[in-house]
């Protein structure tokens, strides 16, 4: 199993975790650096796409840390209160007819995404598929962590969670955003899903302005409690960028 090099202040992204084809999925690489501020409770803004298989060094103040590769910030986090408003999600059942209607079936732009990729296959990708809900701006799915996700203590990996979270925001708000990426993503964890556990996942708009749309994400268990939040802005691309944003 490939897992991203973590050594002391230093990391390397797996090309595994890659989201566009040439960068790390946002939500995974936020949530990698997140850690070095607990995990939870913080905001990380992406302000390049995270380089894959590549040296990278987290530089860490009291309540802030920042990835950077060589002189140039990747990314910055702060630890901040955050407050989620979270809809009630679906029953598992009707998340799981949502995932019939996930849109990236019949088009992709990233089908080889880590999060929500239907090129990957079971134990390589989280095959977490968001399809519409029937209600407006929503979106829901299923997920069931493998064994390869987890920490050692039976719970899964924060970043995994951060992972999980990420996708279903933009297929809340694809519509409005095009071609987009993660721009800023802040979570909130109340307990990490244990390897097996089935999971509920939720994605809504909340608006937007310009390129900038906002979009909630929250995982609940099977009967409807809370594992974890997130508040994303997501960024759309100039029509003349790389397919890797850059």
């Amino acid at each position: 199993m490939r897992r991203s090099a973590m050594s002391g202040d230093t990391l390397s992204i797996d090309r595994r975790f890659r989201g566009p084809p040439a960068s790390g999925n946002g939500g995974y690489s936020a949530g990698l650096l997140a850690r070095a501020l607990g995990g939870s409770q913080c905001t990380v803004t992406l302000r390049r796409p995270p380089p894959l298989d590549e040296a990278l060094r987290i530089e860490r103040g009291d309540d802030s840390a920042a990835l950077l590769a060589g002189d140039v910030v990747i990314a910055s986090a702060i630890r901040e209160a955050l407050v989620h408003d979270v809809p009630a999600p679906p029953a598992f059942a009707a998340a799981k007819a949502a995932e019939r209607r996930f849109a990236g079936f019949d088009h992709h732009i990233f089908p080889g995404c880590f999060v929500c990729g239907p090129e990957r296959g079971d134990g390589d990708g989280l095959r977490i598929f968001p399809g519409p809900t029937g209600e407006p701006g929503r979106v829901a799915a299923t997920w069931l962590p493998d064994e390869n996700l987890g920490d050692g203590s039976g719970q899964i990996r924060s970043e995994f969670a951060w992972a999980a979270l990420d996708c279903p925001g933009y297929f809340a708000i694809a519509e409005q955003a095009g071609l987009a990426l993660l721009g800023r993503f802040g979570v909130t964890l109340h307990r990490l899903p244990l390897v097996g556990e089935p999971v509920i996942v939720t994605g809504w708009a909340i608006g937007s302005d310009g390129r900038k749309h906002l979009a909630g994400t929250a995982l609940h268990d099977s009967d409807g409690r809370m594992f974890a939040a997130g508040a994303a802005t997501w960024i759309t691309l100039d029509r003349t960028a790389g397919a890797d944003g850059r």
